[in-house]
């Protein structure tokens, strides 16, 4: 709008103050608090990331709930829960459970492998290697377990190594004898639920990811890059084990085929500080978001991969697809 060409100084000086004013409030309104659903295996690289990220913003507070991947994802479907971010250790998770209704775009921004931790004094320590590790674990007295299947990829990610393993080493049967060893009692809704069960001596090994052994500094055997799940190259070879675990309403199934290890984030449609949120998912994707994760032992996707709707990619993130 045209003003008197005498009083512009004041009026604007006037609109400058107010507006500043106006955006002061609103991001610390907006920003005070930013929740992020995540997956279990980000805790480590996201407490050092929120650090940093509340050091960058100076009253933003990030909360952060770890849980199983899917199970993040139904706390926005099943219970109604927002938050501002979801960041799940399988992609697809997102794919399959929030894209198109809760979410239109996700980011794949990280990678991983399976590993199998354990103690110095865990039963038969001193001789598990990559290549006799399931015999070890199907002696009498030793004790193995995993994540729950249906509420984190962790679990289902372990049933594919198994399933490949009995390929790999040409051992017939040992999908279901593996599954026949690990009775329910060792079974938790995500895989770093287990590592106190590890800790406290009521396992000898765990099946979890590779980052976590090494964020713990804990003894691990390293499984063969065809069964791991780490390796793009033998993504083809992945694609010969399946499990069917349930899907997004009650009765549903999918099936999950082995496929390379991808992590996944997005911003929820009804997230409630989506400004805070974009900022938040740019330092992730940026250059000390990436050395963070890259620290803690999950290799960055760079470039990054979207799918879902483009389109409604925000601006602010779109610049990091170059």
């Amino acid at each position: 709008m045209k003003t008197d060409v005498v009083k512009p100084v004041a009026a604007s000086v006037v609109i400058i103050v107010c507006m500043a004013f106006f955006c002061a409030y609103s991001i610390a309104g907006e920003s005070r608090e930013l929740v992020i659903f995540h997956a279990g295996s980000l805790s480590v690289p996201f407490r050092e990331m929120a650090k940093a990220f509340e050091d960058r913003h100076p009253g933003i507070k990030v909360v952060r709930e770890a849980a199983g991947s899917r199970t993040c994802a139904r706390k926005i479907i099943d219970l109604g829960r927002k938050c501002d971010i979801m960041a799940s250790a399988d992609y697809t998770v997102i794919e399959d459970l929030l894209i198109p209704e809760y979410a239109s775009w996700n980011i794949s921004f990280a990678t991983n492998e399976m590993a199998i931790m354990y103690r110095p004094d865990s039963k038969c320590s001193k001789k598990i290697n990559a290549g006799n590790w399931y015999s070890i674990l199907l002696k009498k007295g030793v004790e193995y377990g995993h994540s729950d299947p249906n509420a984190d990829p962790c679990g289902y990610r372990t049933m594919l190594v198994w399933q490949l393993a009995e390929k790999y080493y040409k051992v017939p049967g040992l999908y279901e004898k593996l599954k026949a060893g690990c009775p329910l009692r060792n079974v938790r809704p995500k895989e770093t639920d287990l590592i106190a069960l590890l800790e406290a001596g009521e396992l000898d090994y765990l099946f979890i990811y590779r980052s976590v052994c090494l964020q713990h500094k804990a003894l691990f055997v390293e499984l063969p890059a065809r069964i791991n799940l780490g390796s793009f190259r033998y993504a083809g070879f992945y694609r010969q084990a399946g499990i069917k675990i349930a899907g997004k309403t009650p009765g549903d199934f999918v099936e999950k085929t082995g496929r390379p290890m991808v992590y996944g984030i997005t911003i929820p449609k009804n997230a409630p500080h989506l400004q805070t949120a974009i900022r938040f998912v740019s330092f992730l994707l940026g250059p000390e978001g990436r050395a963070i994760m890259e620290k803690n032992g999950q290799a960055p996707v760079y470039p990054v991969k979207v799918t879902g709707d483009i389109e409604k990619l925000p601006a602010g993130i779109k610049a990091f697809l170059q």
